[in-house]
């Protein structure tokens, strides 16, 4: 017992070294707290096309993804409550609403802040599992479990202490568990101070930002459909 008690404050210990490493690679916790909503301006690399891209996020409010692709205005929007895609290049007719899973799947992207940055606040339970290397660096691997009991992995690179991977398992349209896999490169830091990864890569193709405008007036319009 005595040892499974030190094992848990020696876990609790270096999660918060962790984070606390984490939140001054991405400008400290002054810089950050200050960080309330992101406009991301990009295109996605699919298929040897650039699809404009934009991603506009109210912290923990909202989330609206807009992509125009052979003419077609597509997008998907993601609340605490609910959220929607409309795909006319899939052939959709109109909007569909997003199931229970895909809504709390989605949850962790409404964080602008970062998921580490004030993580026992927000009611995420972390764990560290150990290292693991990830493309050649040495990562810090730990699991992360939202309030909704939603359990995802992050890969913290031990010499930047930034965030270069995130996975996660959500239902598919047959109902099996799919791996959704995240990787992030290119940090940099935008007009105003704060930290991107300008690259993000998904099963769906390569994000390459150009443009990140922080703090920007959001009409929350924008996250109903």
């Amino acid at each position: 017992a005595a040892f499974t008690i030190c094992s848990l404050q020696a876990s609790a210990q270096t999660i918060d070294d962790i984070a606390s490493k984490n939140t001054e690679a991405m400008g400290g916790a002054a810089k950050i707290g200050l960080l309330h909503s992101v406009k991301m301006t990009g295109s996605m690399s699919v298929q040897g096309m650039d699809i404009p891209i934009v991603t506009t996020k109210e912290h923990l409010k909202g989330m609206r993804v807009d992509i125009e692709v052979m003419g077609t205005s597509n997008y998907q929007i993601l609340t605490p409550q609910t959220g929607f895609m409309f795909f006319p290049i899939q052939q959709m007719a109109e909007p569909k609403e997003l199931d229970a899973e895909q809504v709390a799947a989605g949850q962790s992207q409404l964080d602008v802040q970062g998921f580490l940055y004030n993580y026992k606040e927000k009611g995420l339970k972390i764990d560290y599992v150990g290292k693991e290397k990830i493309d050649g660096a040495e990562c810090y691997k730990l699991n992360i479990t939202s309030k909704s009991n939603k359990v995802s992995t992050a890969y913290i690179d031990t010499k930047t202490n930034r965030v270069v991977k995130t996975s996660s398992k959500i239902k598919g349209p047959d109902g099996e568990e799919m791996d959704i896999e995240s990787t992030y490169s290119d940090y940099k830091q935008n007009a105003d101070g704060f930290w991107f990864p300008y690259s993000t890569t998904t099963m769906q193709g390569t994000i390459v930002f150009d443009k990140i405008d922080t703090n920007i007036k959001v009409d929350e319009n924008i996250f109903k459909n």
